[in-house]
C-alpha cells in the first residue's frame, strides 16, 4: 500500500484554506474527533480566537478487530450551542463520523452539526462540509508518526 506523508507545512497551509470555510460558517463550537482531529480543532480554535473547542472519543477497532458498532463516549457539554463543526484529519470510510454524528445529534438534537476535515474519501458513506483535500493513498499524518516510538 502506497504511503503519502503529510508534514506540518502541508498541515499549516491547508488548515489555512480550511479555516476560511470554517469561519464563514460561525460556528459556537468546535469538537475535535480524537485523536486525530485534536491539532487540527487547536489550531482552528486559536486562529479563531475561542476557547469552545472541545472533544468527543470514538473507536470502532480493537486492535486490528472491527467492533460490531462505533463506541462513542466523552460527550461534550453542548446544550448552550446551537452551529457545532465536527473537526477530524479524514473521513476514510464515514462510518465512525456517521456514529459520532447519531450520537451527538441525539443527545443535543437542538445543534446543527456540520464536519470539517483536512482529507476525504470520494467514495465514503457521507462528506464533510468543509474540506480542502481528496485521498487515495493511505495518509501518514506527522503528529502520527514523528515521535513514534
Amino acid at each position: 500500500m502506497k504511503k503519502i506523508y503529510y508534514g506540518y507545512d502541508e498541515f499549516l497551509a491547508d488548515s489555512k484554506v480550511l479555516l476560511g470555510q470554517v469561519v464563514e460558517y460561525k460556528p459556537d463550537a468546535l469538537v475535535a474527533v480524537a485523536r486525530g482531529g485534536m491539532a487540527l480543532a487547536q489550531l482552528l480554535g486559536e486562529a479563531m480566537d475561542t476557547r469552545e473547542v472541545y472533544s468527543v472519543n470514538s473507536i470502532m477497532y480493537d486492535g486490528q478487530k472491527k467492533l460490531d458498532h462505533c463506541k462513542v463516549f466523552n460527550i461534550p457539554n453542548l446544550e448552550n450551542r446551537k452551529k457545532v463543526v465536527l473537526v477530524d484529519d479524514i473521513v476514510d470510510s464515514g462510518e465512525s463520523m456517521k456514529y459520532i454524528i447519531a450520537k451527538l445529534r441525539g443527545v443535543y438534537p437542538h445543534c446543527e452539526f456540520k464536519i470539517a476535515t483536512i482529507f476525504y474519501k470520494p467514495t465514503a458513506m457521507l462528506q464533510p462540509d468543509f474540506t480542502v483535500k481528496e485521498a487515495y493513498e493511505w495518509i501518514d499524518f506527522f503528529w502520527e508518526v514523528d515521535l513514534r516510538v
